[in-house]
């Protein structure tokens, strides 16, 4: 390998991101939860009381900063 190796940061944390809310979302149904309700609950409030602690999923979603968060869920919504 003579080659640099170039890692996007941002790329491996995005692709994180979705995998995590990906579970959570898959914990939070398995739970019979709607975590799209749940989700945009914490989302709009800031209140983590807003989704459940099943599996904690509560916890694990609180790892991501929720500006950061809303962002990528716009950007996945409106690509093209």
């Amino acid at each position: 390998m003579d080659k640099t190796l170039f890692i996007d940061k941002q790329e491996i944390e995005d692709e994180s991101l979705k995998q995590e809310l990906e579970s959570i979302c898959s914990d939070l149904q398995e739970r019979g939860y709607s975590p799209i309700k749940q989700i945009a609950g914490y989302i709009i409030s800031g209140d983590p009381g807003y989704i459940s602690s099943f599996k904690e999923c509560r916890s694990r979603i609180k790892k991501f900063d929720r500006t950061h968060l809303v962002e990528k869920l716009l950007s996945e919504f409106t690509k093209k």
